[in-house]
């Protein structure tokens, strides 16, 4: 599965997560750019991820990461192994 494959799930999730439907990740995609995307919406959207991609995150790649882009670098270390 290539970036644009997951991009196009990942936007799925954060649009059901989030409901909105306006919102089109990017590698540089924060918190700060979804405005509902606090402490516990981002556990929602771990798991929503996770469940998705039938991956699980460990707590150290949770805390790390900085935006959507390294999120995306992990699930496709995962599923391409």
């Amino acid at each position: 599965m290539n970036r644009e494959e997951i991009y196009e799930r990942l936007n799925r999730v954060f649009r059901d997560v989030f409901d909105d439907d306006s919102i089109c990740l990017n590698d540089n995609t924060t918190s700060s750019d979804i405005e509902d995307w606090d402490s516990l919406e981002h556990i929602n959207l771990i798991v929503a991820v996770e469940g998705e991609f039938k991956i699980k995150f460990n707590m150290k790649e949770v805390t790390k990461m900085k935006n959507v882009g390294e999120m995306v670098d992990i699930i496709e270390s995962r599923i391409n192994s």
